[in-house]
């Protein structure tokens, strides 16, 4: 278990009024937490030579970088409505998107001593969906999907405040390490650092059963051995663009997908996902041409089909737009997955555990978008990072 570890206790109720006014509400924070990153900087300094001499934190610095840390989570979790109550000005613990820290612990000198470029990757990963030092990534797009949700329905919904709050605890992991609070590097895995949550049941789901390992050959020639199934990927995505059309009328007509058409379309929407999985890096084995389940270890699990609304039905290409626009997001931190991944598989010969579940969570909600668009299923994308899902009840 990592020693910074991530509490989400949050119901999802939000008050309206407090919603709208969450910028103005959230200015005192603000100030006082810059004033408190100023004098965190100062300690952080004094913190770093104490590490390098004594390989451990003074219990006094260790606590003080320690609230800043849990402080500025509270801060940014009820700016990006994460959560809902005004928070305390002195990082106690309580609140409902909260930071356990575990006791100090002796750290390695050499680490300590190249700490600042040792946690470049995962500065610039923090940046790009959390907040590091005050440099707003992705969570800036799940705010603004919580604060119109929580106008309308008064609750955040489940997907984007998981979201939220993965990113705040990766940038919270990610601070915690670069302030020598701790020596274990973040953990970007979904499923470690939202604890024990489960999606609710989706028909679009992912199997994960890659063991890590990685050629080296193999991952230093993945955009070239992309390149034929990125080919036959565009020539089946015209095909499958014409399917969805008349998918999309036989929905509005009979309530459901012809079944020969959610076959062919399941089986597209599984061979995208094998495709994206070997070329980031998320799986290890050349993936085959047609899009079987057995096809790759990393894969989109896709139910036959089932009834579906015909107002959702009809509404679907409006309906699509939000999720298509995170999707959009989300898919670009495939990037930084796969070049982590790259540079540590010719290392090692492995891929980390934690790159492979956040590059596996995204293709999931890339899957779902997918068979959503593709009136494939009616069930919304769920945003949610989390790989765990219910069966089918």
């Amino acid at each position: 278990m990592h020693p910074v570890r991530l509490t989400v206790s949050d119901d999802r109720r939000r008050s309206r009024l407090t919603v709208f006014f969450r910028l103005l509400l959230v200015l005192p924070h603000l100030v006082w937490l810059a004033g408190w990153t100023l004098v965190a900087e100062v300690v952080a300094i004094a913190n770093w030579i104490a590490v390098v001499i004594n390989a451990e934190s003074p219990p006094v610095l260790h606590e003080f970088l320690a609230r800043y840390v849990r402080y500025a989570t509270h801060v940014f979790a009820f700016l990006f409505m994460a959560a809902n109550p005004f928070p305390g000005f002195v990082g106690r613990p309580g609140y409902p998107v909260d930071l356990e820290f575990a006791p100090r612990e002796r750290q390695s000198r050499l680490s300590a001593a190249f700490r600042l470029l040792l946690a470049i990757p995962a500065a610039i990963l923090a940046s790009l969906v959390g907040v590091f030092f005050l440099r707003f990534g992705l969570i800036l797009l799940t705010a603004a999907g919580i604060w119109l949700a929580a106008l309308i329905l008064g609750r955040a919904p489940r997907g984007l405040r998981d979201l939220a709050a993965w990113a705040l605890g990766y940038s919270a992991q990610a601070s915690a390490y670069v302030l020598l609070v701790t020596g274990r590097y973040p953990d970007s895995h979904p499923d470690r650092l939202l604890g024990e949550q489960t999606l609710p049941y989706h028909p679009v789901r992912m199997r994960v059963e890659d063991d890590l390992r990685r050629s080296r050959l193999t991952t230093f020639f993945r955009l070239l051995l992309a390149f034929p199934h990125l080919f036959w990927l565009i020539i089946w995505g015209v095909v499958a663009a014409v399917a969805a059309i008349v998918n999309w009328f036989a929905a509005l007509i009979v309530g459901r997908s012809p079944r020969v058409l959610h076959r062919f379309l399941a089986a597209y929407i599984r061979y995208t996902s094998q495709v994206y999985a070997f070329l980031f890096l998320v799986a290890g084995p050349f993936p085959g041409f047609v899009g079987h389940e057995a096809g790759s270890p990393v894969t989109a699990v896709v139910d036959g089909p089932t009834g579906q609304r015909r107002l959702v039905t009809l509404f679907r290409p409006f309906l699509v737009v939000p999720a298509l626009l995170l999707w959009t997001a989300l898919g670009l931190l495939l990037v930084p997955v796969a070049v982590g991944g790259w540079f540590v598989g010719l290392g090692r010969g492995r891929m980390p555990s934690g790159l492979r579940a956040l590059g596996a969570s995204l293709i999931r909600y890339g899957a779902q978008v997918q068979a959503y668009s593709l009136v494939v299923t009616d069930r919304y994308p769920s945003s949610s990072p989390t790989l765990r899902s219910e069966l089918q009840p």
